[in-house]
């Protein structure tokens, strides 16, 4: 379990892959646009850190998709060396690493909706529970997608490293598939894990025992 010192050290490095990420990359406007989550979701633990301490699997699950996001931002999601290496191997024809980007778009932000609803009582378990979590990453992809057409108008091609759609026609539609996939999996595969570790909170959000000690 994360203490208190293991979430700060999970900070602090996401932080330091959001520093060397930003040193050199591949294209700066890119850069930040692919980071943007990142800033944003550190801020908000910055602000809610005392009132709503998240769990050591949803403290996990955002190290990792911060880690995501700020290789697709130094690179471009298109160049990401480990998505080329995938491509060779398997002899595809584009790399396949912004489907990793949009899979766990799906994926984290799954369990970080269902923590809050759980914590703030919104939506018992169960199915409905499954249902409007999902319906929200749903939402956040199609969110996200608006954004990438809004870059791609304001911007022109000046944003073709963002979009990041390599020729295919469907590459909206794979995307919003590979987080609807992404936030189908992670509620089966973690809803009890993250259970267990829920029930050292409240319902009013405030930790009933710190967790990790």
């Amino acid at each position: 379990m994360i203490g208190v010192n293991g979430s700060r050290a999970l900070f602090l490095a996401a932080l330091a892959l959001l520093v060397v990420s930003g040193i050199a990359p591949a294209d700066r406007t890119t850069w930040w646009l692919e980071v943007a989550p990142v800033l944003a979701g550190m801020a908000a633990l910055i602000a809610t850190r005392r009132r709503f301490p998240w769990t050591p699997l949803a403290q996990a699950l955002m190290f990792a998709h911060a880690l995501v996001l700020c290789a697709g931002g130094h690179w471009t999601y298109e160049h990401v060396p480990a998505g080329e290496w995938v491509r060779d191997a398997f002899g595809l024809a584009r790399n396949p690493y912004d489907r990793l980007g949009h899979l766990m778009q799906g994926f984290v932000p799954a369990l970080l909706a269902r923590e809050v609803l759980v914590r703030r009582a919104v939506v018992r378990r169960g199915a409905w529970l499954f249902f409007v979590v999902t319906c929200f990453a749903l939402a956040l992809s199609a969110a996200y997608e608006l954004c990438e057409w809004l870059a791609a108008v304001t911007l022109g091609q000046g944003a073709d490293a963002f979009l990041g759609t390599q020729g295919d026609p469907w590459d909206t539609q794979w995307d919003m598939l590979c987080a609807l996939v992404g936030a189908v999996v992670a509620q089966l595969a973690l809803a009890r894990p993250h259970d267990r570790q829920l029930a050292h909170f409240t319902s009013s959000g405030s930790p009933a025992s710190p967790p990790g000690r």
